[in-house]
């Protein structure tokens, strides 16, 4: 099956990172319109460069930045279709080391970032009679991590909200849907995991990597690819069908 964005106008989040940056590519590379957003102007200006989108960067926690995104993307182009909400922060502690500031900042980036951008677009969508929001959550967010409780516990909201949305948008058909990669190799995600893992195990980094790999049926970390087709996907005229969705990328380790 051939997918195409011809006219298609995507926002994506986080799209500095290593997946936001893929799925921001191949989109545009279908034919769609895009505009991303992420922290640091300096690294938006440079994805845009390369890619020959828009962007402007913004602090999903603000709601008037993230709004001024909207505003921008919609100034730009006149519409949105597709809304992709990948930016999300990691982090590993023991619970009891966990800082209030720490928690509330992880619930912050990971679920009131999705709020805002989902809280903006909506409107649009709704506008349209149809629309496709793709969340991220985590393989984490299914069966939690240790040393990770409050990467779980938010990744875990993602799949609610996106459940909830689903009941709440389908009469506008508009699908909702979230990712639950597992660990995800050349990303900045599984550089800061990983780190702290080193730390917290007391183990050097390729021992790290068997542990993690040894529990995965089909043997190996997925690659940023694995976890954007399946995105790109989502976005596409083939998921009309389907909504509410927590879609597993875990080589066979999450099966739930």
């Amino acid at each position: 099956m051939q997918i195409e964005f011809k006219g298609k106008v995507a926002l994506i989040t986080g799209a500095a990172g290593a997946i936001g940056k893929s799925i921001a590519k191949d989109l545009k590379e279908s034919g769609a319109n895009v505009f991303i957003t992420d922290l640091k102007s300096e690294a938006v200006q440079s994805v845009t460069g390369e890619l020959g989108c828009k962007g402007l960067a913004a602090d999903v926690t603000n709601e008037q930045q993230v709004k001024a995104v909207v505003v921008e993307t919609l100034k730009e182009y006149g519409t949105i279709d597709i809304l992709v909400n990948v930016a999300g922060i990691i982090g590993t502690s023991t619970v009891e080391e966990i800082s209030e500031a720490s928690w509330d900042q992880m619930f912050a980036v990971n679920c009131k970032g999705t709020f805002f951008f989902t809280k903006y677009v909506v409107p649009v969508l709704k506008e349209k009679g149809k629309g496709k929001i793709i969340n991220f959550s985590s393989k984490s967010g299914k069966t939690g991590s240790a040393l990770m409780s409050h990467y779980c516990a938010a990744k875990g909201a993602i799949i609610s909200f996106t459940q909830a949305l689903a009941y709440e948008l389908a009469p506008y058909q508009i699908n909702v849907n979230c990712l639950c990669p597992g660990i995800t190799d050349n990303t900045g995600v599984w550089d800061t995991c990983s780190a702290g893992y080193i730390h917290d195990m007391n183990l050097p980094r390729k021992e790290v990597v068997n542990k993690f790999t040894a529990k995965i049926p089909l043997g190996r970390l997925a690659s940023v690819k694995d976890v954007t087709s399946v995105a790109v996907f989502l976005a596409s005229e083939g998921a009309d069908y389907m909504t509410g969705q927590a879609i597993n990328i875990t080589g066979g380790r999450e099966m739930h």
